[in-house]
């Protein structure tokens, strides 16, 4: 009997084990929330916070925009030339890089950065007990730590989207003009007529919450990172993980809120 109803033992397991890792990520969050919404605040953290995460990672962004935007347009070019539609060229790469790509690719990168990077360092401090330490001091880690991380995430993924938005429809805008015979003045014409406001403003929203997911995942798993540096390994891999299946969910639901 016991080989019988083991998939549907390991199946509910596995339930379990999901929802119990959900509940501790949204106590967890909550949590957060609270501390960057209530005194004592930190901005020096903040601010060091901010420039790691923003500046330091805005070559990665630039380069990942770049060959996203010349490599959609090249592949919008060969599907459409087959319905005789090249000239939509232009504006499929701008809504295609506002609307998706430029908030989803930025935020995946950054995560591969930042994420791992985060839950390394809060790990490393769990391991050598820096954080009990905090408590020692009367310091709450969760606002010296977690708090302006992911204000920082929050605040830092909007202007960091929008220069991937930039630099993406760029890179299509030279492989269009530069390799697909399209003239500059009708290219630039084509995009700036194919873009709205909410076009910008649901890429804008969708990089906030990014910047909250990817910048939450580091902290939550550096923060209950367990058994010294195989513990710190592993913290930094399941960070990196979650946060990018957290951006491409949460992706497809802010889409189909917005549509």
């Amino acid at each position: 009997m016991s080989i019988i109803f083991y998939p549907f033992q390991a199946t509910g397991r596995a339930v379990l084990g999901f929802l119990r890792a959900l509940g501790a990520i949204s106590l967890f969050g909550a949590q957060a929330l609270w501390a960057i919404l209530i005194p004592p605040y930190y901005p020096g953290q903040l601010i060091r916070q901010m420039f790691r995460i923003g500046y330091l990672s805005l070559p990665v962004v630039g380069l990942t925009a770049l060959f996203t935007g010349a490599a959609l347009a090249l592949n919008i070019y060969t599907g459409g030339s087959r319905f005789n539609a090249e000239q939509f060229v232009p504006n499929i790469v701008a809504l295609g890089i506002v609307r998706e790509l430029g908030p989803v690719i930025a935020a995946i990168m950054i995560a591969g950065r930042v994420s791992s990077g985060i839950a390394a360092e809060i790990g490393a401090m769990r391991a050598t007990e820096q954080i009990d330490a905090l408590h020692t001091l009367a310091t709450d880690p969760v606002r010296y730590l977690i708090a302006p991380r992911v204000l920082a995430g929050l605040l830092v993924l909007p202007p960091l989207v929008v220069i991937a938005d930039i630099i993406g429809i760029m890179g299509g805008f030279m492989v269009g003009t530069l390799r697909l015979d399209f003239v500059g003045a009708i290219y630039i014409q084509n995009t700036w007529d194919i873009l709205e406001p909410f076009d910008v403003i649901s890429g804008l929203i969708k990089a906030g919450v990014f910047g909250v997911l990817l910048t939450l995942m580091g902290c939550y798993h550096g923060f209950n990172a367990q058994g010294g540096a195989q513990g710190v390994g592993r913290a930094t891999t399941d960070a990196m993980v979650s946060a990018a299946v957290l951006i491409i969910a949460a992706n497809f639901l802010l889409t189909s809120a917005f549509v």
